[in-house]
């Protein structure tokens, strides 16, 4: 299958280090009704500033570093800090309203898609996408623990290009 094109450049600076640009057709914000019915969906209490973040975050799925976000929602015209931007994103995770996928040492974007996927991510250019569960597939899993259960299996296909 080719990921190509449900790939998610955003926080791939471009040759010139500026971010990859939205395509036009691309809502900016979601609709605050939206972002408050999923606040209220999962019991997190609206301010000024989540609402911000999540009209910016839930404009579309994509997968995005705190930083990032942070550049997108001042571009959207807010005044919101870093720390605001950390603190919401992971109340977020906590809530199941995102998911928080760690990449490497300390490089942790969130997905704002949370129905069941995988991902494709290329160590080398930074470019993640997301893979359908259908297109992985296990012949078996280790046996659980007594008394657990399994709650979710993430995987993350890590990919370079191979050296001649």
């Amino acid at each position: 299958m080719d990921y190509s094109p449900i790939i998610d450049k955003m926080d791939i600076p471009t040759a010139t280090g500026a971010p990859h640009a939205l395509p036009a057709s691309t809502p900016l914000l979601a609709t605050e009704e939206a972002v408050r019915a999923r606040f209220n969906a999962s019991g997190i209490g609206c301010t000024a500033q989540r609402l911000l973040v999540g009209q910016v975050l839930f404009a579309r799925d994509q997968h995005v570093s705190a930083d990032r976000l942070l550049a997108m929602v001042v571009a959207a015209g807010a005044r919101v800090s870093k720390a605001t931007v950390y603190n919401t994103l992971n109340l977020f995770a906590d809530h199941g309203l995102v998911r928080a996928l760690q990449l490497d040492g300390d490089h942790t974007v969130f997905d704002s898609n949370t129905a069941p996927h995988h991902h494709l991510y290329d160590e080398q250019n930074g470019e993640l996408c997301d893979v359908a569960v259908d297109e992985v597939a296990f012949a078996r899993l280790p046996q659980l623990p007594s008394g657990t259960e399994l709650a979710g299996l993430d995987v993350v296909l890590r990919v370079r290009r191979r050296t001649p």
